[in-house]
């Protein structure tokens, strides 16, 4: 796994401040820096990446980094940060909401909006980036759990900020490892993201979010049958047709979307990997009807064929 360092520790104190601005813009995005003391600033960061999602580490002394219109209006694409603080609380201020996270949570933060972040005293930060699309995939709106503190200490949130910082302080044997790692870390993020929406809503919608992870969790294991419907996924969770179709409505999707699309995700995740086996039992495998089928979706998903998609995985995985 390839590994970027960067530390002040050889820089003169005129040029540490500058030499760090660069350091950020490069690793994360272009931010506006404030130190509690530019000349005596120290800090260090290693970076490694997992397939898609870059992991760094983080340990500086106090400091303030703000991201303000004209940062964004040069940005081409969309991604996101996750922190999870180590050693000291940070601040975080983004869409008028304001939050402190302790060691032991960790927030999500959008690139594409302003924000401002800090800490008052040293601090030992892991720092995820993943784009927007990747996080989308898995959760729907990710923009909605942007500046909440996530609790990392207990059940899924405590299984993603373990699984980040292992990943960011060992990292993988080899490059298709890293890619498996970094999609695990996408899933347990959208799950930890998605379990920790529970504390903002209320008791009704609460209740009906649980509802609708059931109804996930039916047709993630499902995948394979053939038959898998809404009647059927209703049966599994002994509810109400009329009632699931209301569940995915609350999310912009209806059960047929996230059927088809899960099922793209899951055959996309399987290209990937070695040794797939012939075309046509990756889409019999994950409940198409014919080959013919799931090329066509396939490509409308992720604009090109599975066999095109193998093919571009294999010479990427030569060349790793």
């Amino acid at each position: 796994m390839n590994i970027r360092s960067h530390s002040t520790d050889s820089l003169p104190a005129s040029a540490r401040a500058d030499h760090w601005n660069a350091v950020i813009a490069r690793a994360y995005f272009p931010l506006d820096l404030t130190f509690r003391n530019a000349a005596s600033f120290q800090g260090t960061l290693d970076m490694k990446d997992a397939g898609d999602v870059s992991l760094s580490r983080l340990r500086t002394e106090a400091v303030q980094y703000e991201r303000h219109r004209h940062h964004i209006a040069a940005a081409s694409e969309e991604q996101y940060l996750i922190t999870i603080p180590r050693q000291s609380p940070v601040e975080f201020r983004q869409l008028g909401r304001e939050v402190r996270c302790d060691p032991g949570g960790f927030i999500l933060e959008r690139g594409d909006e302003p924000y401002r972040f800090s800490y008052g005293a040293a601090n030992d930060l892991c720092v995820l980036k993943i784009d927007k699309p990747l996080l989308a995939e898995r959760l729907r709106n990710p923009d909605l759990f942007c500046a909440h503190v996530i609790n990392g200490r207990e059940g899924i949130g405590s299984l993603f900020t373990t699984m980040a910082q292992q990943v960011q302080r060992t990292g993988a044997e080899d490059p298709a490892s890293g890619r498996v790692l970094g999609r695990h870390l996408i899933e347990l993020l959208a799950l930890a993201l998605d379990r920790g929406a529970d504390i903002e809503q209320g008791a009704g919608s609460s209740v009906r979010a649980a509802h609708r992870r059931r109804a996930e969790e039916v047709i993630r294991r499902n995948l394979a049958q053939g038959t898998l419907s809404p009647e059927t996924v209703a049966e599994g969770c002994g509810i109400s047709k009329r009632y699931l179709h209301e569940l995915f409505s609350d999310v912009n999707c209806t059960v047929s979307q996230f059927i088809r699309e899960q099922r793209l995700l899951a055959a996309r995740d399987l290209l990937l990997m070695p040794n797939p086996g012939p075309m046509s039992d990756v889409a019999y495998r994950f409940g198409f009807s014919d080959q013919a089928q799931f090329s066509r979706l396939f490509k409308a998903k992720f604009g090109q064929t599975p066999s095109g998609f193998r093919a571009e995985a294999l010479v990427r995985a030569a060349g790793d």
